[in-house]
């Protein structure tokens, strides 16, 4: 089936889905091996679900920013491809569910028609660039940071140097010493500043949540703003040349960082600097604008002022979920939505709000809900009426009662236990219990499925993540309790503690448990998660210790919320089955691959941009070359090394112990030019064939290799 292409998409989108197409077709005839497919779907956004013979399909909304039309067009578009539900993420993008594998190509391209992509929303790449959605209106911000968030996404877009990492690589940007964009747990944190007049970031390095969260190290306190994008690609070339690639529970920045020290990391980035691509780059302040109406246009017909008789609920939604902007006389209406989950018929009615009555220019929130911006006063209750009909008035955005939580078992992979069924029955129990905290900004409570942490609860205050329990022969879901993280009274991110797990059932008893013990015994005005460190673990262990009682057990605890069958372990259905590949042969296939790449970035003058993919074209065959004598293989530096000590003498390679790594790494020496992208894309395709040909050689030797079984979990 043809793709259907509008104008507006450009010519590298149509590339990059008629690529989908193919390599979806080719997989479907069972010419690719199901790993390398899961790989190259991945970074085009392309999810496998635990339902076999669907995919989720993650939509990249850099820093949270949508258009009204926009938001109709991913409405329209779940209605037709998925199930009509749109879900919002912690890190600002939206994504559908239940789409079929084939319908993702021409998905995509209906996207790209609105100005929106899929590339590089999934995979070991870099993933969407969050920000403060509160960015250019916020009365706390010395500057918006919107141009800043978007610049770094597009640069790094379709960028060489990050196509095929390790592992994924996290950018945030905060509007505000607030670090309402959580820098402290992302590979890359800035932070706005102004320092001397100067427009600038504090810069945070290697932070990260997963089975093992480590927060972030400050970098510098204040980084020029011209200096943001090249240090990053600094950093990231850092990263894909010395990042664990074997581990995959260690292939992150945090742990590279934790190996070498921070002044070493620092160090590498700084031996980069003759490579980058720029060595400064001035930020555009209109950057990013395109699609967007930055203040409302003026309307003729525009409604007329409404008034609201007195009213505790909207007095309340005012109070929660409403601010001034820092631009006098204008309002920002926050909208808090259930388990980051919208139907396409409220976003369409909600796009018509924004139309109406604000600016355009939405933004997804990293707790899964919406602001809108540029709201006169005087319309408020009209704003107020619309979207209670809709049901994104619920007073209470982003308090203790607004938990975040990923979509668990219901969709995912890896979950372990219901996000879902259990942050419903949370919401509830506060909602009849403790009416008042959705006047608290003190306490964040996150839920994840599993440890891996798409719901951030190594950042909360309060924290689940899905977990199970054996009790004799039988299993039953449980909930891991995680306690102080987030950020105290000094303003400082804390990572939290896990304290103790409990059936998944004793949820809510165990909050219950919480916030009455902090209501009884914290100091007035005294944060959570500095009553914590007062406490101490053991502290809160003891308060816990009665609900993990495993005697105490009812039939009711061996089912998970919102299942009535008993709990069974089970993570869901692989992305990809073992399969039998030469892997010799698809390794020496991806670097002719980027060969093809560095071709055409020199027939297109882009010098910095052909000099990586050569660069890779050397990692690449070199890697093939030590499989095909089993020679194990992990970061791209240890893989020069061992090429040079393995190969050292061999006909056609090099001669010197040292000289394949002085070529290779000459990449880092030299200035991006003309005549030393030419001679290193012609020295890496010798390279390339030279290799093609030992290998054949050692085929007619040795015979046919043996197909080797490959099985690989996915990325989430």
């Amino acid at each position: 089936m043809s793709i259907l292409f509008s104008d507006n998409v450009s010519t590298v989108a149509r590339r990059d889905i008629l690529d989908l197409q193919q390599k979806i077709s080719s997989f479907q005839q069972g010419d690719i091996a199901d790993e390398a497919f899961r790989k190259f779907r991945l970074t085009r956004g392309v999810y496998g679900q635990r339902q076999p013979g669907v995919q989720m399909i993650r939509i990249k909304l850099p820093h949270g920013r949508i258009t009204a039309d926009q938001l109709v067009r991913i409405a329209d578009l779940s209605d037709k491809y998925a199930t009509g539900n749109l879900h919002a993420t912690t890190r600002q993008d939206i994504q559908l569910h239940f789409v079929k594998l084939a319908d993702s190509p021409q998905l995509w391209a209906d996207l790209e028609d609105a100005g929106i992509t899929l590339k590089e929303a999934c995979g070991n790449t870099v993933r969407n660039v969050t920000g403060s959605a509160r960015a250019g209106i916020d009365p706390e911000e010395p500057f918006d940071i919107t141009p800043y968030a978007y610049t770094i996404f597009d640069y790094f877009l379709r960028n060489p140097i990050c196509q095929d990492m390790g592992r994924k690589f996290k950018i945030s940007v905060s509007s505000s010493e607030k670090d309402s964009a959580y820098g402290y747990m992302h590979d890359v944190g800035l932070i706005a500043r102004v320092q001397d007049g100067k427009r600038g970031f504090k810069v945070m390095l290697g932070g990260g949540l997963g089975a093992q969260p480590f927060p972030a190290q400050t970098a510098s306190e204040f980084l020029e703003e011209d200096q943001a994008i090249p240090f990053i690609e600094g950093v990231i070339r850092v990263f894909d040349r010395y990042g664990e690639r074997q581990k995959r529970h260690k292939a992150r920045m945090k742990y590279l960082l934790n190996d070498i020290g921070l002044d070493e990391l620092l160090r590498r980035i700084a031996e980069e600097t003759p490579a980058l691509r720029v060595k400064s780059f001035a930020v555009d302040q209109q950057a990013g604008n395109a699609h967007f109406a930055t203040e409302p246009l003026p309307r003729p017909d525009a409604p007329a002022p409404s008034q609201l008789p007195h009213n505790d609920t909207y007095a309340r939604w005012l109070k929660t979920n409403v601010f001034e902007q820092k631009q006098a006389g204008w309002y920002a209406v926050q909208l808090r939505v259930l388990l980051g989950d919208m139907h396409s018929d409220t976003a369409r009615a909600l796009a018509q709000v924004v139309k109406t009555y604000a600016a355009d220019d939405i933004r997804v929130t990293v707790n899964q809900g919406y602001l809108l911006r540029f709201i006169k006063p005087e319309d408020l209750p009209a704003v107020y009426e619309a979207l209670n009909t809709l049901g994104l008035a619920e007073p209470g955005f982003d308090t203790t009662a607004d938990i975040t939580t990923c979509p668990g078992t219901d969709t995912c992979n890896l979950a372990i236990s219901s996000s879902y069924g259990i942050t419903r029955a949370l919401e509830t129990m506060m909602t009849d219990e403790f009416p008042e905290l959705i006047y608290n900004n003190d306490i964040k409570i996150k839920i994840s499925g599993c440890m891996n942490g798409c719901g951030q609860h190594s950042v909360a205050n309060i924290g689940y993540h899905g977990s199970s329990l054996k009790n004799g022969a039988y299993v039953l879901p449980a909930l891991q309790v995680l306690l102080g993280g987030g950020f105290n009274g000094k303003g400082e991110g804390l990572i939290a503690d896990k304290v103790i797990k409990i059936p998944a059932k004793r949820g809510p008893q165990s909050l219950r448990l919480l916030l009455q013990d902090y209501d009884t015994n914290a100091f007035e005005g005294e944060y959570f998660s500095d009553y914590y460190a007062r406490q101490g673990k053991n502290y809160f262990y003891q308060l816990l210790k009665p609900l993990a009682d495993l005697k105490t057990l009812v039939d009711s605890d061996y089912i998970d919320w919102d299942h009535t069958e008993q709990y069974v372990t089970e993570v869901g259905i692989g992305e990809c089955a073992s399969v039998l590949i030469d892997l010799v042969a698809t390794t020496l296939s991806e670097a002719s691959e980027k060969l093809g790449w560095a071709r055409e970035a020199l027939a297109e003058n882009r010098w910095a941009d052909a000099l990586y993919h050569g660069y890779n074209v050397f990692i690449t065959g070199a890697k093939a070359a030590l499989m095909s004598r089993d020679v194990a293989t992990n970061t791209q530096h240890g893989i020069v090394s061992d090429f040079d000590k393995t190969f050292v003498g061999e006909p056609d390679f090099h001669q010197a112990d040292g000289e394949f790594k002085a070529l290779v790494f000459s990449i880092n020496k030299q200035e991006p030019s003309e005549a030393f992208a030419n001679r290193f894309i012609a020295q890496a395709e010798a390279f390339l064939q030279a290799i093609q040909t030992y290998r054949e050689t050692q085929i007619e030797l040795e015979g046919a290799p043996e197909l080797q079984a490959l099985t690989q979990a996915q990325d989430s």
